[in-house]
């Protein structure tokens, strides 16, 4: 019988070592797998590689994972906003390094992996400095820039429900990137807000099938923030 559903974060977070690459969904809060975050945060693991949309927000999720030194690269859209001092700090100390990815180009090599694709052309970034150094073509009148996928160890991911076979349903815009990591990734783990029985999902709001979730767990959340 497969049964992916867990009771314990720590039984399945333990297979994440130091140096890992882990894709972590969100797009601020919004979807972003907190109390998975935080299990990692217990376990102090070190020299992560974390993609992501962003690189945190105040002192909470991903940003508690940065302040607690955990991560040594960060791979992402969106590393500035108001209430992102934690990264600020780190990354004008030199203590962390950054890939700054156009977000369309985030997503489109994120999808290049989980569809097992070599690489792709994307036009974003062409003549700028995120297309220095990397190979450039013309093609029916418009220069584009080659760009590799983004492959991970892990994704951690959020949605609104899933069932023991590890299908997985969202809430809304906290779906963002949990779809394509969770491809892209050799190993997803999904935090969900409910368990439901097998045939419980129609197949038609089914947007992540099992065959893409090693794990799901079941959380309660402990902030407001992660009830999005």
């Amino acid at each position: 019988m497969i049964d992916k559903s867990a009771t314990s974060f720590r039984e399945v977070l333990s297979q994440i070592k130091d140096g890992s690459t882990i894709m972590i969904g969100g797009f601020g809060t919004a979807g972003q797998p907190a109390e998975l975050i935080d299990g990692l945060l217990d376990l102090g693991i070190k020299d992560l590689t974390i993609v992501s949309n962003n690189a945190g927000n105040g002192d909470y999720g991903l940003a508690k994972l940065l302040k607690a030194g955990a991560v040594k690269k960060v791979i992402c859209s969106f590393p500035r906003q108001s209430d992102s001092w934690v990264f600020d700090e780190l990354y004008r100390a030199g203590k962390i390094e950054l890939e700054l990815v156009p977000q369309g180009n985030l997503a489109c090599r994120i999808q290049a992996a989980g569809m097992g694709l070599g690489a792709v052309f994307t036009p974003t970034g062409y003549g700028t400095l995120l297309a220095e150094g990397k190979e450039t073509r013309h093609i029916e009148g418009k220069d584009y820039v080659l760009e590799y996928p983004i492959h991970a160890d892990f994704a951690l991911i959020k949605a609104q429900q899933g069932d023991r076979w590890g299908n997985l349903v969202y809430r809304k815009s906290a779906r963002n990137f949990g779809p394509i990591m969770a491809m892209a990734a050799k190993v997803t783990i999904a935090q969900v807000s409910e368990v439901v029985e097998l045939g419980a999902l129609d197949p038609e709001h089914i947007i992540t099938p099992g065959i893409f979730v090693q794990h799901v767990v079941q959380v309660e959340p402990t902030s407001p923030l992660t009830s999005a």
